[in-house]
């Protein structure tokens, strides 16, 4: 296919409420067309085989793949890329309509089966179609995030675990396992829970006239006493990368300047500048 071609090579797709990821696009001349989810390597790591579906004949020249739910895809960004024969690097697909309104974020966690799958579709900086995926054993969903002053209060669901007595949040300053700031997590033993992360905690103690560093610190909730930590963020809705779109207010003390915001992988965090 020419690099003309590959210009008009739009995708339009369409998720469902049981996961299932539908793809349909114009392919006139493809003979044995077939969709590629291709991986996205991390730095420094050699590519991994991708995900390939057939195109199957609908009308005129329209074709279309169905992702499953099942098998679930790894976590990670998934380019889609039109393969026509065998061999070649294929040929990469643009965003057309993306119907993405089952995508609703007021799941049941009772309800959902675990390891919680999550698949959002999305135009990438470059304008390319690609699909934004999780894969979570347990996971803390933010319904809300509330910064009042010198603190922040999170609502949210757990997926996978339940809260019990002793419950906490614990803030861990990233690249380091020994700094940790602990709090209380309020629920119901269940799987609603609210917790408040004091600001003030996280400023840490310098010799006057040092110089401003910055801190980042993840945010996660053990569920109980001795038990495994959950990383808290928000996955459950359309939106593929929150750290652009969600910005939360910053707060100044003691001289340093501290923001909540969502990672690129929409983990919550919390940045101290200064």
């Amino acid at each position: 296919m020419s690099e003309d071609r590959t210009e008009a090579l739009r995708a339009d797709c369409l998720m469902d409420r049981e996961g299932r990821l539908t793809v349909d696009l114009s392919l006139p001349e493809a003979r044995q067309p077939r969709l590629l989810l291709r991986p996205r390597p991390k730095k420094g790591r050699p590519q991994e085989p991708g995900h390939t579906l057939e195109l199957r004949h609908l009308a005129e020249h329209r074709r279309r793949a169905v992702l499953e739910p099942h098998p679930p895809l790894a976590e990670g960004r998934w380019d889609a890329y039109v393969l026509d024969g065998p061999g070649g690097e294929g040929t990469r697909l643009r965003p057309g309509l993306l119907d993405l309104r089952a995508l609703q974020p007021g799941r049941d966690p009772g309800r959902t089966a675990t390891p919680l799958d999550v698949r959002v579709p999305y135009p990438t900086r470059d304008g390319f179609l690609a699909v934004r995926t999780w894969l979570r054993t347990t996971h803390g969903e933010i319904d809300t995030i509330r910064v009042s002053g010198d603190s922040m209060t999170v609502r949210g669901r757990l997926f996978g675990a339940r809260l019990a007595d002793g419950a906490t949040v614990r803030l861990v300053r990233r690249g380091t396992d020994h700094a940790v700031r602990e709090g209380v997590v309020h629920h119901d033993r269940g799987h609603g829970f609210s917790l408040t992360a004091a600001y003030r905690d996280l400023l840490d103690e310098r010799a006057p006239g040092s110089e401003p560093r910055r801190a980042f610190w993840d945010v996660f909730v053990h569920p109980a006493p001795d038990t495994p930590r959950i990383r808290l963020g928000r996955l459950l809705d359309d939106v593929a990368d929150r750290k652009g779109v969600f910005v939360y207010p910053s707060t100044e003390l003691d001289g340093a300047t501290v923001r909540p915001y969502y990672t690129v992988d929409n983990d919550l965090a919390v940045v101290v500048d200064g």
